[in-house]
């Protein structure tokens, strides 16, 4: 059986819609009031980075715990770049890593983001498809 992931996706009306997740969590999107909608849900293109920085997150979150690294704080920030043309696409994205902590390891964190970007986060790969990736790892020591 191959590996899958279903999710089923409800028009709830208007230009609203509800998408479950294998995680039992629902999520409803929805578009702006400058198309139609009430603003009352997360958007589709930016839920895709959301989908990109959370997989590599989990990826990087995993590999801290596991070298026992010390960080207080940790976000990422995805920055896109919309095509002109429709279908509007993301052609180039900007990932920050940013880590915060008065004992950070930045060769180690560095490794860590590395395997996630070139080894783990298949949201990652999919992304490097059609867009080009700028991978950014910024320290702030407190």
């Amino acid at each position: 059986m191959a590996n899958t992931n279903h999710v089923t996706t409800k028009w709830l009306g208007g230009m609203a819609f509800e998408s479950n997740n294998p995680s039992r969590h629902n999520l409803k999107i929805d578009a702006g009031p400058e198309s139609g909608g009430e603003g009352d849900g997360l958007r589709p293109k930016a839920l895709m980075l959301s989908g990109l920085a959370g997989c590599s997150g989990l990826d990087v979150a995993m590999l801290i715990k596991k070298m026992k690294l010390d960080v207080d704080h940790f976000q990422i920030e995805t920055i896109a770049n919309l095509t002109d043309e429709h279908p509007k696409y993301y052609d180039s994205v900007v990932i920050e890593y940013h880590f915060h902590g008065s004992n950070l390891k930045e060769d180690k964190l560095q490794r860590a983001v590395d395997l996630s970007v070139e080894k783990y986060c298949g949201v990652m790969e999919m992304f490097r498809r059609f867009a080009k990736l700028d991978i950014k790892v910024l320290y702030h020591h407190t």
